[in-house]
């Protein structure tokens, strides 16, 4: 049986590494070795990256509740809770949304939290 040289799948390889370094700088777009290694990090990077992303909005939203909140009194802690007593089923997007677009309507919702707590 003939020998098969595996030159074609090892081009196919390289060029599939090297198309996701594209737009990299220097050595690390054109070289396969440096590209390889560039890519592994970068596509650790972006994995990582989207889980933290989650964090950092989460954190923007509690952020903008607590300055609202406390804007209108409470602090963010005790406004939490006292929407849990009441319950009230809002989600920390919404709230957020609601203290930037909706001021009026956040009040409302402080005034709730306020009247459980007391």
């Amino acid at each position: 049986m003939a020998r098969i040289k595996g030159g074609m799948n090892a081009k196919k390889k390289h060029n599939r590494v090297l198309k996701l370094a594209k737009g990299y700088r220097g050595a690390r777009s054109k070289q396969y070795r440096v590209a390889k290694q560039s890519v592994m990090r970068a596509l650790t990077s972006s994995y990582a990256g989207r889980k933290q992303r989650k964090r950092q909005f989460r954190q923007l939203w509690i952020a903008r509740i607590n300055a609202a909140t406390r804007m209108n009194g409470l602090s963010y802690s005790k406004f939490m809770h006292g929407l849990k007593l009441a319950g009230v089923d809002i989600n920390r997007k919404m709230l957020s949304e609601m203290a930037i677009s909706e001021p009026e309507a956040f009040k409302v919702l402080v005034d709730v939290a306020k009247e459980k707590l007391a």
